[in-house]
């Protein structure tokens, strides 16, 4: 099957065809759904075969692996969700789908560098969201028995043969910009009011508004030889208070991104070699708004624009796929 977006009435019998799938789509039309092998989230923004588009009666369909129909769907909150690597099988991999800042979400993205065994079996996923003009609650979807939560998060874990493995890509179109000074925070926060900027102890709201940086540029550190992307989310200078979509640490080393000049065009040349044959992929609501990605087709990539993308742990601002191929 091919992944793109599909008509309610084409899902349904997808559905009773007993595929596997990940489903993406506004509330209104996952609600329409029979009880079936998938899970769900809400997001109206995609990346569909022509075009990133803003659809609200369609569904995007990822089915997981037509290779293996072994599953289970494990429901997670804060208190369980270290829990994902022990319920994974020895071959194979988990798709995890979030509700954003609630606290399973704060939970996972401050605690999953120090899961045991995070990185034996890839974990992908994404942040559920809304349409960004309206007031609505992001929910992701059990489709076992049509369980909707806003505070809980929802994983499948596939099964592969022993001839297929699983293994992630991520495509990150920033880098450090080495003149900027090095940022450093005192403890693992999604908030920030002091750091350290180059060893001195600074408001970060003050310093950004102060230098006229330009927070459509993350922070970026060197995660064990990855370059990992911190977004920002807010700069509230009145009260000095940084708000992040993902946690700073206080182990890392920060800097802010390097200027692009031409941000759809940089992505489209880190794009070039993407693998369109996958069995996921994601990409982050940032780029699609400052890429101004909408009615535009770029590359191969196709899938749900999300409010935070997973690659074994919480990313901003990034482009996550899943690929399963024969050993």
């Amino acid at each position: 099957m091919e992944s793109k977006l599909y008509s309610v009435d084409e899902v349904k019998s997808f559905i009773k065809q007993n595929k596997i799938m990940a489903l993406a789509g506004d509330e209104q039309v996952l609600d329409q759904l029979p009880e079936g092998h998938w899970i769900g989230g809400t997001i109206p923004y995609f990346m569909d075969e022509d075009a990133g588009k803003f659809a609200q009666d369609k569904i995007f369909v990822n089915e997981l692996d037509p290779k293996s129909s072994n599953y289970k769907i494990n429901v997670y909150d804060e208190n369980n969700i270290e829990q994902i690597i022990k319920d994974t099988f020895n071959n194979g991999f988990t798709l995890i789908i979030m509700p954003p800042f609630q606290k399973v979400h704060q939970a996972f993205a401050l605690k999953a560098e120090d899961i045991e065994g995070l990185y034996n079996n890839p974990i992908v996923g994404w942040i559920a969201g809304v349409d960004l003009n309206a007031d609505a609650t992001p929910k992701v979807y059990n489709g076992l028995n049509k369980e909707k939560f806003e505070d809980k998060a929802v994983a499948i874990h596939i099964e592969l043969p022993d001839d297929y493995f699983a293994q992630i890509d991520i495509t990150n179109i920033f880098e450090p910009d080495p003149e900027s000074p090095e940022i450093r925070f005192f403890f693992d926060t999604f908030d920030a009011l002091n750091c350290l900027i180059d060893g001195k102890e600074t408001n970060l709201a003050e310093y950004i508004d102060k230098h006229n940086i330009d927070i459509k540029l993350p922070l970026v550190a060197d995660y064990s030889g990855a370059h990992i992307n911190v977004s920002i989310k807010e700069v509230d200078v009145k009260n000095g208070l940084v708000s992040f979509f993902a946690p700073v640490f206080e182990s890392k080393v920060y800097r802010f991104a390097k200027p692009i000049d031409n941000y759809i065009n940089r992505f489209e040349v880190k794009t070039l070699d993407y693998n369109p044959d996958n069995v996921f992929s994601c990409n982050c609501i940032l780029n699609y708004l400052y890429g101004e990605f909408e009615g535009r087709k770029i590359n191969n990539i196709k899938g749900p624009i999300t409010f935070g993308e997973i690659g074994y742990q919480l990313l901003n601002q990034t482009l996550v796929s899943l690929i399963v191929d024969k050993n």
